[in-house]
């Protein structure tokens, strides 16, 4: 499906606020990785990549290690495809990004694998699904429980009374993630 078409959809949808909310969502998530606190992203993501990333953090725990992901930062990021399902919207994202990629050691915070001493660049491709049948939204999102305004980019629990904010009824999350590079 071309651009124009889903445009003709999703009259709301707007491709580079759409790839700075991409770009803000893959920094936060290697960023929570880097800092062992899943948790707070995983609003971003299907259950079925939160498992995988959750999985590889135990694994690092039993390795006595920590992925870091250190100097992160996207360089370019593109939409490269917007497939139409019969239950939802997929937007294929090409994201190019770089940052220095190693293992710390969780006893003696040493560089167990990896390097520390200068960025890789990596290119990721990144698949964003959202349901057809969403919710509608306004720009300001509301906690469904108390009714606060929320920053979902934030953590998706609502300060106020703690309630999750479920952003699969109501925006794209991350169910697919690939390195192309």
């Amino acid at each position: 499906m071309t651009k124009e078409e889903f445009k003709k959809i999703d009259n709301t949808f707007n491709e580079a606020m759409f790839l700075t909310k991409i770009n803000n969502m893959f920094i936060k998530i290697f960023s929570a990785i880097t800092l062992d606190n899943l948790e707070e992203v995983k609003h971003f993501m299907s259950d079925e990549i939160y498992h995988q990333f959750a999985e590889a953090l135990e694994q690092d725990k039993r390795n006595h290690e920590r992925h870091m992901y250190d100097e992160l930062n996207v360089k370019t990021s593109r939409l490269e495809s917007i497939e139409k399902t019969e239950s939802a919207y997929e937007l294929t994202v090409i994201l190019h990004s770089r940052y220095m990629d190693y293992y710390l050691s969780l006893e003696t915070g040493e560089v167990t694998r990896g390097n520390n001493s200068y960025r890789i660049d990596v290119l990721y491709r990144l698949t964003f699904t959202k349901k057809k049948n969403v919710k509608k939204t306004n720009i300001v999102r509301q906690c469904p429980t108390c009714g606060a305004s929320l920053d979902v980019d934030d953590s998706g629990f609502c300060p106020y009374c703690h309630s999750t904010y479920d952003q699969i009824k109501h925006d794209y999350v991350l169910t697919k993630i690939k390195v192309c590079s």
